[in-house]
């Protein structure tokens, strides 16, 4: 008997139950989203490469890039915040803006449990805006819908890329993996760069020890007082969490089902006030637009086999 030609690695076909559950993650979250003023847009699933370029530090190479027949170099987009930004940029919206997306990205790594290389993602975002209360809405929602769906044990770690200054970027992005690796593994990949191991104990002794921001605290303060969200239980500190991509420049942060740093990430986000200024046109004084925003992806497929 022949067989029908198989999916390409990492890539799946979504059975009708799969399909309706997921559909059921995805309205529940929806709703939660809009009755928190966050409006839906569509963005091109092939963006031109030159617009995902130099947006995600080492990651970049996990990009799907292509010529086509009239020679331009595109790609198959890598999240949905880049093309928020161009969107942006673009369009140039009344700010605040506040949008949410679903859509398939794509990722040239490895498949693994959790992970596949087209994959569905659930974004929410606030441009325009530097007010902290927004960092503070977007985590919050977070939290909300996915307890919504049923995440009743979702913990949010939350640190602050201020908290990296000075610190090397092979050391940012090797603390990204403490969880995964642990200190000797950090430390191995380290020294694999040559780096003095005085020089990484100190790193890591200075991140480690690290406390939250001001800014953090005052998020911190809004969670707790405006959304009644309790500190150690809804979310938490984490001084090691890095966020590996080069745009976010303030609160980063990445949900977990369980308060276990440990398992696997299924939403992530921060503050990213300089991504989008990439892409607008400058002012009358020749000055690049600078629009500051933040935001939130839901890992929708993680997020259903949890469910």
């Amino acid at each position: 008997m022949q067989k029908a030609p198989p999916t390409p690695k990492g890539f799946r076909d979504i059975n009708i139950n799969l399909a309706k559950k997921r559909r059921k993650v995805i309205n529940g979250i929806i709703d939660v989203l809009e009755k928190n003023s966050f409006e839906p847009i569509e963005t091109p699933t092939i963006e031109f490469a030159e617009t995902l370029s130099g947006k995600y530090g080492e990651e970049e190479r996990l990009i799907y890039k292509f010529q086509d027949r009239g020679g331009r170099n595109l790609a198959l987009r890598y999240d949905l915040t880049v093309p928020l930004a161009r969107y942006v940029a673009t369009y140039n919206p009344p700010l605040p803006f506040r949008r949410y997306q679903i859509g398939q990205v794509f990722r040239g790594e490895n498949p693994q449990a959790g992970r596949w290389r087209e994959f569905t993602q659930l974004d929410f975002d606030t441009a325009g805006s530097k007010n902290l209360e927004e960092d503070a809405k977007v985590i919050a929602t977070a939290l909300n819908a996915s307890k919504d769906i049923g995440l009743s044990s979702a913990t949010m770690l939350i640190n602050d890329r201020l908290n990296f200054e000075k610190i090397p970027i092979d050391v940012i992005r090797a603390i990204d993996k403490l969880h995964k690796i642990g200190e000797v593994g950090i430390k191995e990949e380290l020294r694999s760069k040559n780096m003095a191991f005085d020089d990484i104990e100190d790193h890591l002794f200075k991140i480690k020890n690290a406390k939250p921001t001001i800014n953090l605290k005052q998020i911190f303060e809004s969670l707790k007082q405006k959304y009644s969200l309790k500190e150690g239980e809804d979310f938490l500190f984490d001084p090691t969490l890095a966020r590996g991509l080069n745009y976010y420049t303030g609160s980063i942060f990445e949900m977990k089902p369980s308060s276990n740093p440990a398992d696997l990430t299924i939403g992530s986000g921060g503050r990213y006030d300089d991504l989008i200024g990439m892409f607008a046109h400058p002012d009358k004084r020749g000055a690049r637009k600078n629009i500051p925003a933040v935001g939130f992806s839901f890992g929708i497929d993680r997020i259903v086999d949890l469910i």
